[in-house]
């Protein structure tokens, strides 16, 4: 690259802002690109550990460039995964006036909220950005749903309404309006909005579902709903790349950067479970974080979750170059949508959301097909038993419950229910390892 063009930031990582890398960006030939290298000081540190697989522990410059189809593709995936993504973007151009390159949106994102731990700085060390509104408190989810309601339906002065809601919007990826809010203790949540125009209980339904996930042993985000008497009720979701306290910043990337994907690009979860193997430390962590992402992928199609594509999958550094499964996310039952999966369980069965292919993979897991069949029917009558019970719980009615039926009520699961009495839930679920899934902290707290 003709360096001359080209603008230069440090990485760092941490409360620490311990620098990490340099990365590079700019136009070449009309198209985004960049270029990133690790710093001499961070690859003689015994503490280094490589921030994403496919950018390995050495002193040469690795290269990006943005695809037809993902712009995003022009910084590295896990740098990518520190960006805004369509939410966060419409509230920074906004407020900026003029659509950005992936750069300029990138170091718009407020530092205090941004995700996972990696951070960005000008020439004097500090952190970018620092010119947002403070993050605003639980108190103020009235307010920010107000403005954010206006800026959704487009009435009143939009860069205003940007700005006011930069500090507290604009970190955050995903379609859907949604902020970033501190509880009394200084916790981080997600908290997504339910809108006028919503023709279903959304909000609700997540974090049920999220619930029901916790419910069959699957490690999921905790989420809880605020103003759950209102019609517009908020989903909190929360931060689990953040340490006790809102203290620390866990290192985060998504399954996406794991395996080195741009955006539209077909992905399989006999992929991540590779990706698995080569970042876990231990063959029993591999093969605890690999019976996780196999139960995952059930739940995903016996609550007919069509939107786990590799973005939506993550992982958290815990310590001594190990990585493990984040907390499952997203997870949102989809009733009047074709059952397909966005990440195909294996290259033999494309994105069929098939059970019988799930058992067929199940070796790839390291999952024994019978104890993969037990599961199965386990899970499916938990499911069954307890989805309408969940969904009652954050107060969607009857009527609104019938709606979801079909997410719930379909082929596969039938297949699931039929294959063999259950055992158990504590053993089916993956015997043994279910219980020695707690995650190390982070050591870029």
């Amino acid at each position: 690259m003709n360096t001359a063009t080209m603008s230069e930031h440090v990485v760092a990582i941490g409360e620490q802002k311990k620098p990490v890398g340099i990365i590079r960006f700019g136009i070449i030939r009309n198209k985004q690109a960049s270029s990133f290298r690790y710093l001499n000081e961070w690859l003689e540190d015994p503490a280094a550990f490589a921030i994403a697989p496919p950018l390995p522990l050495h002193d040469q410059w690795t290269h990006f460039a943005s695809h037809p189809e993902d712009a995003s593709a022009s910084l590295p995936g896990v740098v990518s995964d520190c960006a805004p993504d369509a939410w966060g973007k419409g509230v920074i151009g906004r407020a900026a006036g003029s659509r950005l390159n992936e750069l300029q949106y990138l170091l718009a994102v407020d530092d205090v909220t941004r995700q996972g731990a990696l951070r960005f700085l000008d020439k004097s060390g500090a952190p970018l950005a620092n010119d947002v509104p403070p993050t605003p408190r639980l108190t103020d989810l009235e307010r920010l749903k107000g403005l954010t309601a206006r800026f959704v339906e487009g009435t009143g002065n939009m860069s205003k309404l940007a700005h006011e809601l930069r500090g507290a919007g604009s970190s955050l990826g995903g379609a859907r309006p949604k902020s970033v809010v501190a509880d009394g203790e200084g916790n981080l949540h997600v908290a997504k909005y339910t809108m006028e125009r919503d023709s279903m209980p959304v909000e609700r339904a997540e974090v049920a579902t999220l619930a029901l996930a916790r419910d069959v042993g699957i490690r999921a985000a905790s989420a809880t709903l605020v103003m759950a008497d209102t019609r517009l009720p908020i989903a909190l979701i929360r931060r689990f790349d953040r340490g006790k306290t809102g203290k620390g910043r866990v290192h985060y990337m998504s399954a996406q950067s794991l395996l080195g994907k741009h955006r539209g690009e077909p992905a399989y979860y006999t992929d991540i479970a590779d990706g698995l193997r080569t970042v876990c430390s231990t063959d029993q962590q591999a093969l605890t974080e690999l019976e996780e992402l196999h139960s995952r992928i059930l739940f995903t199609i016996l609550v007919s979750n069509n939107d786990d594509h590799p973005k939506n999958h993550g992982l958290l550094y815990a310590g001594n170059r190990s990585w493990a499964l984040s907390p499952a996310f997203d997870i949102n039952p989809q009733p009047l949508r074709h059952h397909q999966l966005k990440t195909g369980i294996s290259e033999l069965s494309g994105f069929e959301a098939s059970v019988e292919a799930w058992i067929e993979a199940a070796p790839f897991f390291e999952v024994p097909k019978d104890r993969a069949r037990d599961a199965a029917v386990a899970m499916s009558t938990e499911i069954s038993a307890r989805w309408r019970e969940r969904f009652l719980e954050t107060g969607i009615t009857e009527a609104q419950c019938h709606q979801y039926v079909t997410a719930f009520d379909h082929s596969e699961m039938m297949i699931a229910l039929g294959m063999k009495q259950p055992k158990p839930l504590s053993s089916a679920i993956y015997g043994t390892h279910t219980a020695s899934r707690a995650r190390s902290r982070s050591v870029t707290e």
